[in-house]
């Protein structure tokens, strides 16, 4: 046995158990989902798709692939569905590939006001290789204003339009979207990594309706493992989708993480993940609304959704320090952006709040209350280690794993 990793790894259960955990991309999946993704399907080797492998000895990976693809165009309502992505990054290199040619432009929501490294960020691969055009939210309402987008699409003309993002508080308009990328002749594509869950739960509007190609990950609000699927209801574009993916931006499938997102799927076909979405979506709306009671100031002034930005410029901390002060007390929060931001990304004017894994946990809209309190007694200062023992009191009465 390697007692230094496994040492390592038992520090890092530890860790997870006794941290309230509202980093909105995080989340913690089934026994289920860990046991298989630690299966011995990670010793097969199958490059193709089901039916179509160079190796042999793919009868039962082809099933479990075949599974994993079923599972996901019901869950998500859609005729054709990709489910070898390693990561979501990787699935929105595969949809730009099936879709366009380098130096084709594309137009997403810039970075700072909320949207991903892979719609076009300068130091990304989609920046690089396409023309990129940006919008973001409105300097009023800090919400997207669709006709501004249209405006800006009408003056550009993109080849693709991105909507879905990592950082933005409010339901996304697919319908919007789509009536935009009909009026300049534009691919739309839906990042719904973040909302995934919520749209499995019918706690969010989907896009399987209007979006070209739908991209996601796997884990985050829909409580699965690390990885992705691109999705579309579209024979063509799901031909174009296979290609790009392999022999386009992959080799050789994650069979066990393959097998495990089947696993996810089943999970999420279940009637009480959409009490799950739901509940995410109550506990932010408490979250948000005690944090304002306590006089912060939310992005966009709330949520829609399972996430929040905090904007700390009048409490004259940055997010950075918000971020470590309640690390110390075992809370565990992302330093973000604001729109509009003039502190650097490294810095940052707020941070980012989720609910998904502290759902996951069980908690409820009375716990969340006390979560908010928490926050709010940690960034005014009191003392750390009364607060550090109360979070580990609370977590206590909600064990990850039994």
């Amino acid at each position: 046995m390697d007692d230094e990793i496994f040492s390592l790894v038992k520090k890092e259960e530890e860790r997870q158990r006794n941290t309230l955990d509202l980093i909105a991309s995080e989340n913690y999946t089934s026994k289920a989902v860990l046991e298989i993704t630690g299966s011995v399907l990670t010793n097969k080797y199958s490059e193709g798709y089901p039916g179509k492998r160079y190796y042999a000895g793919n009868e039962f990976i082809d099933q479990t692939e075949t599974l994993a693809i079923e599972r996901a165009k019901k869950l998500f309502k859609v005729g054709y569905a990709n489910v070898q992505p390693h990561a979501g990054a990787i699935a929105n290199l595969a949809a730009f590939q099936a879709f366009l040619n380098p130096g084709d432009k594309i137009m997403g929501m810039d970075l700072s006001h909320g949207g991903h490294l892979t719609h076009g960020s300068p130091v990304n691969f989609s920046g690089k290789l396409y023309n990129v055009v940006s919008y973001g939210v409105s300097k009023e309402t800090e919400t997207i204003d669709y006709d501004e987008v249209m405006k800006l699409a009408k003056q550009e003309k993109p080849n693709l339009i991105i909507c879905g993002y990592t950082a933005y508080p409010r339901t996304v308009y697919f319908d919007r979207f789509k009536e935009i990328a009909n009026e300049v002749g534009a691919v739309l594509l839906a990042d719904i990594a973040h909302i995934a869950g919520l749209i499995a739960g019918e706690a969010h509007p989907s896009p399987a309706k209007y979006a070209d190609v739908i991209t996601s990950t796997t884990h985050k609000t829909l409580r699965g493992p690390r990885g992705a699927i691109i999705l579309t209801d579209n024979e063509e574009n799901a031909k174009k989708i296979n290609k790009a993916v392999f022999p386009g931006v992959q080799g050789g499938p994650l069979d066990h993480v393959i097998a495990a997102k089947a696993v996810c799927f089943y999970e999420a076909l279940q009637p009480e993940f959409k009490d799950y979405a739901r509940q995410v979506v109550k506990n932010a709306k408490v979250l948000a609304e005690e944090l304002t009671s306590f006089g912060y100031r939310l992005v966009s002034g709330g949520t829609d959704n399972h996430l929040m930005l905090v904007d700390l410029t009048a409490k004259e901390i940055t997010g950075k320090e918000a971020q470590h002060a309640l690390e110390e007390v075992s809370i565990i929060v992302n330093r973000n952006t604001v729109p509009f931001d003039t502190r650097s990304p490294f810095i940052t004017s707020g941070i980012r709040l989720g609910t998904p894994a502290l759902t996951t946990r069980g908690l409820k809209e009375p716990e969340i209350k006390e979560v908010a309190s928490l926050i709010h007694r940690t960034l005014k200062g009191e003392d750390k280690e009364k607060i550090r023992g109360e979070v580990h009191e609370l977590v206590g009465k909600f064990p990850i794993y039994a």
